[in-house]
């Protein structure tokens, strides 16, 4: 801790306020590229991002030698950054996707599914334990039933914001099943790794529980910017709140998974077609 502390005293800066800063200035940078995504300026958000990857990147790298030195003090701040890095990269492979189709379902699979080897290196190399990541089936049931309703709750308000169209061209049994897989194994199973399993847990650990609540709920909200409206962005940030608070309380992977899918189940596939 040596090194850290003469580092620290020559800038005038205490290390827990050192680490928030290095945090910052990644977050700060993928605020900016989203803004810049919602306004449409494409071409500025993706360097924005790439930029951003590759600085969180190479920080990382730096942090990591650091440690080898024997500072020892970037550890959490180091893994951290590393769920940071989740954001930037799910964005271009979003902006990236080859779209030789209309908007579909399926096309979630696409953006989804490369996203598994990032989150999988991610979880092994910090030593996730089940706990972290939420992988639980304690009351499953009951979470079944509660994920149901709140997911119900959840899609109405945001159908009432958006006024999405539906995913499934039908109300059928088949095309809800197909909808209900693409929803829960890839969008929501995926989301809920990177944003409550993996972000949401690295940011408490550096500044805090209510802190990485806070933080990781308006990144959620800020990821969605693809929409074109403040106010999607605002209601899943609270979505987002309420996801991340119900993880802290239960640390179930399975409720907000549950409760992400059924969401998008009904706003994309049954809400559109009753009204």
């Amino acid at each position: 801790m040596a090194v850290e502390t003469e580092d620290s005293e020559r800038s005038g800066m205490s290390p827990e306020l050192r680490e928030k800063l290095i945090l910052a200035l990644p977050i700060l940078a993928i605020v900016i590229a989203e803004w810049r995504f919602f306004v449409g300026d494409i071409y500025i958000a993706t360097w924005v991002h790439v930029i951003t990857l590759v600085s969180i990147a190479l920080s990382t790298i730096w942090l990591s030698g650091g440690d080898e030195k024997g500072s020892g003090g970037h550890t959490q701040v180091l893994m951290a950054l590393q769920a940071l890095l989740l954001l930037p990269l799910l964005r271009l492979v979003n902006i990236s996707m080859p779209i030789f189709f209309e908007l579909t379902m399926y096309q979630f699979i696409f953006i989804y599914t490369p996203m598994i080897i990032p989150i999988v290196l991610i979880a092994r190399s910090q030593h996730f334990t089940s706990a972290q990541l939420g992988l639980t089936s304690d009351r499953i049931w009951t979470y079944l039933l509660i994920s149901l309703v709140v997911g119900l709750l959840v899609a109405g308000g945001e159908y009432l914001t958006i006024h999405p169209g539906y995913l499934i061209p039908e109300l059928t049994g088949i095309n809800l099943l197909k909808l209900s897989l693409v929803m829960f194994l890839f969008v929501g199973l995926v989301e809920e790794l990177i944003f409550r399993s993996v972000l949401q847990t690295r940011l408490e650990t550096v500044i805090g529980e209510w802190g990485g609540l806070v933080v990781t709920s308006a990144l959620f909200g800020l990821m969605h910017s693809g929409y074109g409206t403040p106010y999607e962005m605002l209601y899943t940030a609270l979505v987002g709140l309420l996801l991340g608070y119900m993880f802290q309380r239960t640390r179930s992977l399975p409720l907000v998974t549950m409760i992400h899918g059924f969401a998008n189940v009904f706003l994309f596939g049954v809400i559109p077609h009753l009204i």
